[in-house]
């Protein structure tokens, strides 16, 4: 996921090199924000995040080891303060990695529409990514989160799990019911739409 780590001086970076720092910026403003405001759907709140993110990071770049990628690294510092945002809203949601039981391991979704006979610009329509962004904001904060940095910023199980605190198995059985419920909630609105198509 992270193309760029070796483009990056750690050694500058650690030393608070403003060049190296605002490259840092540069690179990965785009994608945290994105996480952010999928997350929380507020552009105020995912600006908060994203600023919050890198007064952090540059805070605490003297101490990165290196050990996990800077995106990663970046990603893990967004998603909690995500999270922290949300618990103000919600103060029953979990710190990440702090509930690994995932509760409704035996959930199934109630039905299904098979909407591949759809023509592709109706899939890639711009009122289905918004649905599709809507259906995305109804998960569980927990599942949302794991869609978004897999399905979304196409981070791998083992960089989810980093940057959740998760096992790789709780990464994949998050991730599975996520899908599942999108695809379950998304099944009236293709419905709606292969309805319309065969009226045409």
């Amino acid at each position: 996921m992270d193309e760029n780590s070796q483009d990056f001086s750690l050694e500058a970076l650690r030393a608070g090199d403003r060049a190296e720092l605002a490259r840092v910026v540069d690179a990965y403003s785009g994608q945290i924000y994105r996480l952010a405001l999928k997350m929380l759907g507020n552009p105020q709140d995912a600006e908060d995040v994203l600023q919050n993110t890198f007064l952090k990071a540059i805070l605490h770049f003297p101490n990165f080891e290196g050990r996990s990628s800077i995106s990663t690294w970046l990603y893990r510092i967004a998603a909690n303060e995500a999270l922290m945002i949300l618990r103000k809203q919600k103060p029953e949601i979990p710190v990440p990695g702090e509930d690994e039981t995932d509760e409704d391991d035996d959930y199934l979704p109630v039905q299904f529409v098979d909407w591949s006979s759809l023509p592709e610009t109706e899939l890639a329509s711009s009122e289905a990514h918004t649905y599709l962004d809507a259906a995305v904001r109804q998960l569980s904060e927990k599942l949302r989160m794991v869609f978004i940095l897999r399905d979304v910023e196409g981070l791998s199980i083992r960089e989810t799990g980093e940057v959740l605190g998760l096992t790789e198995t709780a990464v994949k059985t998050r991730l599975l019911r996520a899908r599942l419920q999108l695809r379950e909630q998304l099944s009236d609105y293709y419905r709606e739409r292969l309805r319309q198509e065969n009226i045409r």
